[in-house]
């Protein structure tokens, strides 16, 4: 292996476009893998990023649609919508050499299993972002947040080369990042604030801001916080008594116009990650005897809208 590491996108959305982004920025080999106008304009013309840290012009970039175009890589940092993990980690295979790593940044809690299934648990480490960024148009990827930052471990805890190697690579291309002392439970405290805040924004159309400030929105969020962490204790994750409240405060931190991703999935028409979020809930809380009602009211009230489109 050489010093600097090879990387390859998988999703050059928003997320995998920004990180992948900042990497090749710094010099990295920085393999993109998208499809559509998206790809069509990072041949043509790079990747640019519009960034409140800095804005940033790539060009040329390596992108292609086919991973097998690519080869073994050291990193796979794993980017696609929730529905298409099966699908891209199937498609990763190409990717993987006998020391390569594939860190998903998605944001549920399956991911990792499914992975691990497909490409074998040894290739595979945890990993969470936070970020809020989004292709505001084809070969453009628009930050719109203050923060962007990446948290990944070894599943098992334990302290690796490989995870001493990307920290390297991220810190050198000046992303906030932390090697996480328990990735599982990282990936928890993740998902538990997307549950609420995804279910919140995309059932009000409303902003974090005037949500979080009336008392009866505040109030089922609190609930939607609540039943993630008690399925989360039910499945044996050692969360700690003050997450919800801790996630509450993280999210009173929040920017007022700050809204989900599957809020803006639906105003586009787009598919929803509900059956991940709010669904999962429902589904962990039916295996391991929780209750979780207010999560159902989420799943009922937006499933016949998480396949996309603007049925009346």
């Amino acid at each position: 292996m050489t010093d600097r590491p090879r990387f390859a996108i998988m999703g050059s959305g928003g997320v995998g476009g920004y990180f992948g982004g900042r990497l090749a920025e710094a010099g990295m080999d920085v393999r993109f893998i998208a499809r559509g106008a998206h790809l069509a304009a990072m041949r043509n013309a790079g990747l640019r990023i519009n960034s409140p840290l800095g804005d940033a012009h790539m060009e040329p970039v390596w992108a292609t649609d086919d991973p097998a175009e690519i080869g073994p890589v050291d990193y796979v940092l794993f980017a696609t919508k929730l529905w298409d993990t099966q699908s891209a980690g199937q498609a990763c295979r190409p990717l993987i050499g006998p020391e390569t790593a594939v860190i998903s940044l998605q944001n549920g809690v399956d991911a990792e299993g499914q992975l691990s299934d497909i490409l074998g648990a040894d290739h595979v480490m945890g990993g969470v972002s936070a970020i809020s960024a989004v292709i505001g148009a084809p070969g453009v990827i628009d930050h719109l947040s203050e923060f962007a930052t990446i948290l990944f471990g070894e599943l098992d805890g334990s302290a690796t080369r490989r995870a001493e190697r990307l920290m390297a690579a991220l810190k050198e291309a000046s992303i906030d990042a932390k090697i996480a002392d328990d990735i599982d439970k990282t990936i928890w405290r993740k998902f538990i604030f997307v549950v609420g805040l995804s279910a919140l924004t995309s059932v009000t159309r409303k902003t974090i801001g005037p949500l979080r400030e009336d008392a009866d929105c505040r109030a089922l969020l609190s609930q939607l916080l609540t039943e993630a962490a008690a399925v989360a204790r039910a499945g044996g994750v050692a969360l700690d008594e003050d997450t919800v409240e801790d996630r509450l405060t993280f999210i009173d931190g929040l920017p007022t116009s700050m809204t989900s991703s599957m809020a803006g999935d639906l105003t586009r028409g787009n598919r929803l990650e509900l059956e991940w979020l709010s669904g999962a809930v429902v589904r962990m809380g039916r295996e391991r005897g929780i209750d979780t009602p207010a999560n159902g009211f989420i799943h009922t009230a937006l499933k016949l809208s998480a396949s996309g489109g603007h049925e009346s």
